[in-house]
């Protein structure tokens, strides 16, 4: 079988290749190349007039075309034309090959150009897309931002309420001891909640890049009693033993963020507390480290550190993450959201700062906090010292409240600590009652934002820049539902000298007080 095979082939081969030499010399093979080449650039070009048509309707569904449509329909047309004269030159004419290199070129040539320009337009289209999703994901932060801040509005609004008439309650010396319980479990529900609403405000701020970023001169002095007066009253109402202790940094001046320095250390403070049970101490140490930067300033390390639950080791690298809890089962004692640490170590990376943690189960926690900041060494000393004490008796406050309920309470918090209180049901009237006022006749005014008539903002202008003895000096205190970064700095831009988020906590409210009046240093 295999040698009938090759005899064949052996035999054809001659043959072929005569027949091969014979076409070659009559001119054949150039003439199958020429019309092959005519005939497939008459293939292509059908194709790139397919192609064309196809880009014209697609660019009419997507834009209104309806003055353009020539435009879309010249190129088709003049393919036609080129097509028609393929053909003519392939069945009539006697191409040679450089005119069939022409035409076939030609095809190619509008091929790569369609190819071109739909990839062209593509891209513009995705690039079109992908803008119109970003617009549309900026309105959508727009609305869950203006959407946060009318929740948040609302919602602190009755907790104010709440917390407000617990607070007032709560010291009452003759309350039985049944109802302060009960009253002890309404405020702490109130206050896990409030600390939902916190947290996530700080997120969506930091999330959206408005956090905002002071950088001002504070006294470390100054910020620290406020924190220490606030956490000692919530440890002293767990059974726990609060230790404070600082180097000789405690009386310098810094220039900084004091509000975000507070905000991150309330943050792990409370923390501290809530996973502690009595008989238990909580510790912050403040001291200086060396600064990593070439500027002129330093580092100051806070340190807290608890006796509490502590943090298995599996989870501490976990514990920074938003929305992580180690025991998210249904039996977690101590509740949380998971919001707080993560908040803290975003507010520290906006801040320049760092913050670690370290942990042993069933034996306690140590966060170190660790911020950069510049030192002022000619900045003039504090009128707040620690010889002096600030009393709020016999201090008389204006309130600017547009609800009732709410000026009744602060009013109530205020009487318990002997103080006397004045309230304007709006901007427009708080303006006018301190502008009737003797000088010193008021030692403060707490202010809030959202009132008919006149708002807080505009109310703390005015007053800044009436004719009056104490319009550039009195303390003006922006105690208000609104609790944005972006409305803390609305606060400072319209004249007023600290912030308050609603509900008003007791402790936080007197010590800003004593804080800021003593700060004026006048006797109302």
């Amino acid at each position: 079988m295999l040698t009938m095979i090759y005899n064949i082939v052996r035999d054809i081969i001659p043959s072929v290749r005569t027949s091969f030499v014979e076409v070659r010399r009559k001119g054949y093979f150039m003439r199958y190349i020429i019309y092959a080449l005519v005939y497939l650039g008459s293939a292509l070009m059908v194709y790139n007039i397919y192609g064309f048509i196809r880009f014209a309707r697609d660019i009419r569904s997507r834009k209104n075309w309806d003055e353009e449509n020539m435009i879309l329909y010249i190129p088709i047309v003049l393919l036609v034309l080129f097509l028609i004269g393929y053909l003519a030159v392939g069945f009539f004419g006697k191409p040679d090959l450089i005119i069939a290199g022409i035409l076939f070129g030609g095809s190619i040539f509008v091929y790569i150009m369609y190819q071109t320009l739909s990839r062209i337009t593509q891209r513009i289209i995705e690039g079109e897309h992908m803008e119109a999703q970003l617009m549309a994901a900026e309105e959508s932060n727009r609305a869950k931002t203006a959407f946060l801040a009318s929740v948040s509005h609302e919602m602190r609004t009755p907790m104010n309420v709440i917390l407000g008439l617990d607070n007032v309650a709560l010291k009452e010396p003759s309350l039985p001891e049944e109802t302060r319980g009960h009253l002890q479990k309404i405020d702490a529900s109130a206050r896990h909640l409030l600390d939902l609403i916190n947290n996530l405000l700080d997120m969506n701020s930091i999330e959206q890049d408005k956090l905002v970023v002071k950088n001002e001169l504070f006294s470390l002095r100054d910020t620290l009693e406020q924190v220490n007066a606030i956490v000692d009253v919530a440890c002293n109402e767990k059974g726990l033993d609060y230790h404070f202790t600082a180097s000789d940094c405690l009386d310098r001046t810094y220039r900084g963020d004091e509000l975000q320095l507070k905000h991150v250390l309330f943050n792990l403070l409370d923390n501290a507390v809530k996973y502690t049970d009595a008989p238990g101490t909580v510790d912050l140490s403040v001291e200086e480290a060396p600064s990593s930067s070439d500027q002129a300033g330093t580092c100051l390390r806070f340190t807290v550190k608890d006796t509490g639950v502590g943090i298995d080791p599996e989870f501490l690298p976990k514990v920074f993450d938003a929305f992580s809890q180690e025991d998210d089962s249904f039996t977690n004692l101590h509740g949380g959201s998971g919001l707080g640490l993560a908040a803290t170590k975003r507010i520290l990376k906006r801040l320049g700062g760092t913050i670690t943690a370290a942990s042993e189960k069933n034996v306690g926690s140590v966060f170190t906090v660790t911020l950069p900041l510049e030192i002022v060494e000619d900045a003039a000393p504090s009128p707040q010292t620690a010889e002096e004490d600030v009393s709020l008796e016999g201090r008389r406050i204006l309130i600017v409240e547009d609800i009732p309920e709410n000026a009744e309470i602060v009013a109530d918090l205020l009487e318990l600590e002997g103080a006397e209180s004045d309230h304007a049901e709006n901007g427009k009237v708080g303006l006018e009652m301190f502008l009737a006022a003797p000088a010193n006749y008021y030692d403060a005014i707490l202010m809030d934002l959202r009132m008919p008539v006149m708002d807080g903002l505009t109310a703390a202008k005015e007053i800044r820049r009436a004719d009056h003895a104490d319009a550039k000096t009195i303390p003006i205190i922006a105690l208000t539902a609104n609790a944005f970064s972006h409305d803390i700095k609305q606060t400072q831009e319209a004249g007023m000298n600290a912030h308050l988020s609603k509900p008003a906590d007791a402790d936080m409210l007197y010590t800003t007080l004593k804080s800021e009046i003593k700060r004026n240093g006048k006797k109302g």
